[in-house]
């Protein structure tokens, strides 16, 4: 949009200037201080060296060449501090904003190509097959949920994908605890406590497999936890099965074959300090049992088949086995490049100021379900994406809940709802909206208005960033934003009352069209609800 325009502008006046290449730090961005107008151009003084003038000089001849080129919608162009260029613009280039949003509408507005369809095999949740989910886990799930939503609005091809553990210790205990349950025995040690147990193993018939019975009730447990908060995946990958398909040991193979495998205490190692881990690692202990991390390689190996680009969303745990993997895929020949891990950390679910850790049903952790039917599904969506992953999250359960103003997903959508009541009473007093075509928006020069717009502008940046720094909480301001800026438009604003100017009314009813457009491609892609009422 605007930037682009202003961007191919300065490009042309230092060409104009005498300079043969631009240079790649230049520069088009909003101001810090609005105050400093509407964009701003470091050109000067990135481009005053090669040009061989001080920045200063560089700035008035860059600037008189953009003022002979009257660039549209630019007002006035300012110099400050020591050679900024700054635009002011008049808001006929957001009326521009607001044509572009609503003839793309929502299937279109908003969708970039940065991604150029590269493929991305995006795993994420992966818990252990032995209970519910736990809270953490939910928000994990959100968050790959809503990025995988991000990543193929911005032109990439996302693969959800949920590994399943349903190999080891772990699960043999789960399976022996189901049967302890189910008999009225001891659980055994280290085993799986918490009322759920006892209900599943009510459930288990007497003839099944007490292990693949618990994996296949566990895993259905968690996929009905996850479809409650609108989280699907693409693929489900067995543990279990990768290891009867040969695959680890076509993987060992492989890794024999690159020369970085050795035997040492009658164990077999794989060099992974050779490529930055801290030191090298087990792949097969001395008693011939596989440690975790070759069937993981193997499973890492195997994705490839379904993306250009690897994404682990992994736990708090898990720092230490992101170079470990790294490194056994550069041994693989694998590009690291091509491999990427996000750490995200823990849920803490507050309740009356006091921290709520236990839960009679489960045991020792709070299942993700719980904090729905708390909630909701779309408030615990909600607050899952609310900040970033990479930061410990706190969830006040008595907050959440109020049906006010502090509670972010309700002003969200009630602002959605809102736009939708607009148009209801619209059809009640037989308003109807002229084609955008046949309108004239000049009327939109409100403050209120005009940050409608600007808010509308930045989707797509915001939705850049958020793809390329896998940020789904970027999306998540921004909606909260554009909803505050329209309930702002909403009290200052007038739209349906009798006094208001027919074409300025026509403007604003378009500009409510628009902001349902922004807020419904926002809710889609945090996979919260659109309501239309509330």
């Amino acid at each position: 949009m605007i930037r682009q325009h202003l961007l191919d502008a300065v490009g042309d006046g230092l060409r104009a200037i005498g300079l043969s290449e631009i240079p790649d730090a230049v520069t088009v961005e909003k101001p810090a201080n609005p105050d400093h107008g509407d964009w701003s151009t470091n050109a000067a003084l990135v481009s005053a060296k090669s040009g061989g003038k001080n920045p200063r000089q560089m700035s008035l001849e860059l600037k008189e060449q953009l003022e002979a080129a009257e660039l549209e919608h630019v007002e006035r162009i300012d110099i400050a501090g020591p050679g900024f260029i700054n635009f002011v613009l008049s808001p006929g280039w957001l009326h521009d904003v607001l044509r572009t949003v609503v003839i793309e509408g929502t299937a279109n507005f908003a969708r970039l190509d940065v991604g150029a369809g590269v493929r991305i095999n995006l795993e994420f949740v992966s818990s252990n097959p032995t209970g519910p989910l736990h809270a953490g886990g939910g928000r994990w799930g959100a968050f790959g949920d809503s990025l995988a939503r991000i990543l193929r609005r911005s032109g990439f091809e996302p693969h959800r994908e949920f590994y399943i553990n349903d190999r080891g210790n772990q699960t043999k205990l789960f399976g022996q605890s189901l049967v302890a349950r189910r008999d009225g025995t001891p659980v055994p040690v280290g085993g799986y406590e918490g009322e759920y147990v006892a209900e599943w193993a009510a459930e288990m018939p007497s003839e099944a497999d007490p292990v693949t019975w618990g994996i296949d009730r566990a895993l259905r447990e968690v996929e009905r936890s996850l479809a409650r908060i609108h989280v699907r995946f693409d693929t489900w990958s067995s543990e279990s099965k990768l290891v009867a398909s040969g695959a680890v040991e076509e993987t060992l193979r492989a890794l024999r074959a690159s020369g970085h495998v050795y035997e040492k205490d009658d164990a077999v190692w794989l060099a992974t300090s050779a490529f930055g881990d801290d030191k090298d690692r087990v792949l097969i202990k001395s008693d011939g049992e596989t440690t975790y991390l070759l069937p993981d390689i193997a499973y890492h190996r195997d994705k490839y088949n379904r993306g250009d680009l690897v994404i682990d969303i992994l736990g708090a745990d898990h720092h230490g086995y992101v170079p470990r993997m790294r490194a056994a895929l550069l041994a693989l020949g694998h590009d690291g490049g091509a491999y990427e891990a996000i750490i995200g950390q823990n849920v803490k679910l507050v309740r009356g100021g006091e921290e709520v850790k236990l839960s009679k049903r489960t045991g020792a952790m709070i299942a993700v379900d719980e904090l729905i039917d708390e909630l909701g599904p779309d408030i615990t969506r909600f607050a899952y994406l609310l900040q970033s992953i990479d930061t410990t999250q706190t969830i006040d359960i008595d907050v959440w809940k109020a049906q006010a103003s502090e509670n972010p997903v309700f002003y969200v959508q009630y602002a959605h709802a809102r736009v939708h009541s607009i148009g209801r009473e619209a059809t009640r007093r037989s308003v109807e909206r002229r084609p955008l075509a046949d309108v004239d928006l000049s009327g939109l020069v409100d403050v209120n208005e005009l940050l409608v717009l600007r808010l509308l502008h930045d989707l797509p940046d915001v939705l850049s960033l958020a793809s390329r720094d896998r940020t789904p909480h970027r999306v998540t301001t921004w909606v909260r934003q554009l909803a505050a800026g329209f309930h702002g438009f909403y009290t200052h604003c007038p739209i349906l009352r009798s006094d208001v100017e027919p074409n300025l009314q026509q403007a604003r009813l378009w500009l409510v069209e628009a902001t349902r457009i922004g807020l419904s491609i926002g809710l889609d892609l945090l996979g919260v609800e659109a309501p239309e009422q509330m």
